[in-house]
C-alpha cells in the first residue's frame, strides 16, 4: 500500500484534483479517477469527485491499495432489512461487518449481501460499493440507507451534504457526563502521529459538529443519545475521547479497561430522511444489539444507576 500526501498551493488552487494528482503521483489519470471513485483519495479527509476543484490550503490524502484482484459475489447474509421498495433500502447493520470491501477485505461485506438481494443498485460509487451513500464503522451497528438507482442515490446524497439527513446513535461511554445536554464543537482532521485515526485539530481539519442527550447515568458510565450535524470519519468516537469520555469498548480511541463488548458501544439507531421519489419524510428507528442491550441491563443490575433523565 502506497501512501501520498500534499497540501495545495496557492499556485494550484482551482485546478481539478484528478489533474493536480496525475501531476504528482506515478499512476494515469484514468487510474487515479478510478481511486477518486472508490474512496481512496481523500480531499480534507472526505471523499471527493474528480472534477472537485482544489483550493489553497487543502489536504490531499491518496491512500493506494495493494493490486490485489477483488471480485464482488452475492452472498446470502440474511440481512436485517427494515425498509424497501423500488428506491431505496434501509439495513440494520450487526456490529462486525464491513460495508464495502478495499484491500485485505476476506469477510463477506454489506454490498455482497445487496447484491444477493437486490437485482439493481445504484452505480454512482463504483464497482465495489454500488448501492453505498453512506458509511458505518465495522463495530458499529445500526441503520444505513443504500440506493437502488442513480436518481435516488444523487437525491440521498444532496441530503446527506446539506444536512437534511437526520441520523441519531445511541451510545455507553466511560464516567458521569454533567450537562443534560451539550454540543461538541470541534474540527476534526487525519491524526499527525497514527495516518489510521482522526483528532481535533486545527491543522487540515473540517467543521464536527455532534450534540448529545444523557439518557442515563451510572456511577462510572454514561449512556448517550448523540445527533451528529455533520458527518466527519469516527466523528462520535474522537469528539468523546476528546472531551475525555470514551466511548465503551472503543479499540482506537478509548484505553481504558471495560468488559468484552465485541467492539465500541455505539449504535445508528435512528434515521431520518426525505424519499427521492415521494418527496415525504420518513423515519426509521431500531432497538440496540442484544450485546448493547445486556451491558446496560448489567449495569442497572449492578445498582450502579446514578441517575435515569426522563
Amino acid at each position: 500500500m502506497e501512501l501520498f500526501e500534499f497540501i495545495v498551493t496557492q499556485e494550484d488552487s482551482k485546478t481539478r484534483i484528478d489533474q493536480y494528482l496525475t501531476a504528482r503521483v506515478p499512476y494515469s489519470r484514468s487510474r487515479i479517477q478510478q481511486l477518486i471513485v472508490e474512496g481512496y483519495v481523500l480531499l480534507n479527509d472526505e471523499e471527493t469527485k474528480s472534477n472537485a476543484k482544489v483550493k489553497a490550503g487543502d489536504e490531499i490524502v491518496v491512500d493506494v491499495p495493494e493490486a490485489v484482484s477483488i471480485e464482488l459475489k452475492p452472498v446470502d447474509l440474511s440481512l436485517d432489512i427494515v425498509y424497501e421498495d423500488s428506491d431505496i433500502i434501509v439495513i440494520n447493520k450487526p456490529k462486525g461487518m464491513i460495508v464495502h470491501p478495499g484491500a485485505g477485505t476476506v469477510e463477506p461485506t454489506l454490498v455482497e449481501g445487496l447484491l444477493y438481494h437486490c437485482k439493481d443498485l445504484s452505480g454512482i460509487n463504483g464497482a465495489l460499493r454500488p448501492g453505498i451513500v453512506h458509511r458505518i464503522d465495522k463495530d458499529t451497528s445500526g441503520l444505513l440507507v443504500a440506493a437502488k438507482n442513480d436518481q435516488a442515490h444523487q437525491a440521498l446524497s444532496a441530503q446527506l451534504s446539506s444536512k437534511t439527513m437526520k441520523r441519531s446513535y445511541l451510545g455507553i461511554v466511560h464516567g458521569v457526563i454533567e450537562p443534560d445536554v451539550a454540543t461538541i464543537d470541534a474540527p476534526i482532521g487525519r491524526d499527525t502521529r497514527d495516518r489510521q485515526k482522526m483528532m481535533v485539530t486545527d491543522v487540515n481539519a473540517r467543521s464536527a459538529i455532534t450534540h448529545f442527550r444523557v439518557l442515563e447515568r451510572f456511577k462510572e458510565y454514561t449512556y448517550v443519545e448523540f445527533e451528529l450535524q455533520t458527518g466527519r470519519t469516527h466523528q462520535i468516537r474522537v469528539h468523546m475521547q476528546y472531551i475525555k469520555h470514551p466511548l465503551v469498548g472503543d479499540p482506537k480511541y478509548s484505553l481504558r479497561n471495560t468488559p468484552d463488548t465485541q467492539g465500541q458501544m455505539l449504535h445508528a439507531y435512528k434515521l431520518v430522511l426525505i424519499h427521492p421519489k415521494t418527496h415525504q419524510e420518513m423515519t426509521f428507528t431500531c432497538k440496540v444489539p442484544l450485546i448493547f442491550e445486556n451491558t446496560l441491563t448489567d449495569l442497572r443490575n449492578r445498582g450502579d444507576l446514578f441517575e435515569r433523565k426522563e
